[in-house]
């Protein structure tokens, strides 16, 4: 039966991840512990090693995927233009709103339910589109929220360190030792699933105080990115792989490095944190509607 199949795929794109980040949920309640020195290896090593493992392959040619990265890049942008009138009729500070409508949780969540929804054959497009929404956050992102961003600091960055070294070492055909590339692809698998568990330990600091914002949000975040995406793909020469894997980064929650940001330079971060979280637990509802769709 067509329908039970289709249903029994979405479950086994969904329960994986869910399930980790219920773990992470469950026993930070239970022991309420501190993620953050977890987190910082994790962006400064972790996820730089799995970013250069999958782009210093052979496999990987930029250039395949330069229209995926375009589309990406009018998903993010064009998700904050429909998010303003919005911000607007609602009288939200548009530098509290947008972002977390444009900036979505491309790494936390789009990483595995891409693994999981296309395999292993997917993961370079999924990456590709992380890398992308991450330098955007750090430089436009950074730049809306405290009006500069520092070159330095975006040289320093281990992902963009470590996607420029990838992709070096791929268009020069250059070959690493086993003994080198073992664990560098050991480490990066590390990435994935620490990734989900912070993001259920993230959970546990729900506030519904600042509930409506939180639910407009969720309904704004994957709707504008949705609209842009379906909007832009006929006009774009994508592979037709990579239309699903497309909209399915288009619907993903904002991402947990908002409300971060949002702290760090005290821009309503309760009410960031109320739009992050409550859009990620609304993922439960978008992701498998999407993911109905599309497989």
């Amino acid at each position: 039966m067509p329908h039970v199949d289709t249903i029994y795929r979405i479950l086994s794109v969904i329960l994986p991840v869910f399930s980790i980040v219920l773990i992470g949920y469950v026993y930070c309640r239970q022991y309420k512990i501190d993620m953050t020195t977890s987190n910082r290896i994790n962006i400064d090593v972790f996820v730089p090693m799995l970013i250069f493992d999958i782009m210093s392959t052979g496999s990987f040619a930029l250039g395949d995927y330069s229209d995926l990265a375009l589309a990406g890049l009018l998903v993010v942008l064009g998700s904050g233009l429909l998010a303003w009138p919005v911000a607007r009729v609602f009288h939200y500070r548009w530098k509290t709103f947008l972002p977390p409508m444009m900036f979505n949780n491309s790494g936390n969540m789009g990483l595995p339910i891409i693994l999981l929804a296309f395999g292993k054959q997917a993961l370079p497009a999924a990456v590709v589109l992380f890398v992308l929404e991450n330098f955007l956050h750090f430089t436009f992102g950074q730049q809306m929220i405290k009006q500069r961003w520092s070159l330095l600091f975006l040289a320093k960055n281990p992902m963009v360190l470590a996607t420029l070294a990838g992709i070096g070492v791929s268009e020069l055909d250059m070959v690493i030792p086993e003994t080198i590339q073992l664990p560098i692809h050991m480490l990066g698998q590390v990435s994935i699933p620490l990734m989900l568990f912070s993001l259920g330990v993230r959970l546990t600091a729900l506030d519904l105080r600042d509930w409506r914002i939180g639910l407009v949000g969720a309904i704004v975040c994957p709707l504008s990115g949705l609209i842009i995406a379906l909007s832009i793909t006929p006009w774009l020469n994508l592979p037709e792989g990579q239309i699903p894997i497309l909209l399915l980064f288009s619907v993903l929650p904002p991402a947990v490095l908002n409300f971060l940001v949002a702290e760090q330079y005290d821009q309503d971060p309760h009410l960031v944190a109320s739009i992050v979280l409550i859009g990620n637990l609304g993922a439960l509802i978008t992701l498998p509607l999407t993911l109905w769709f599309i497989l």
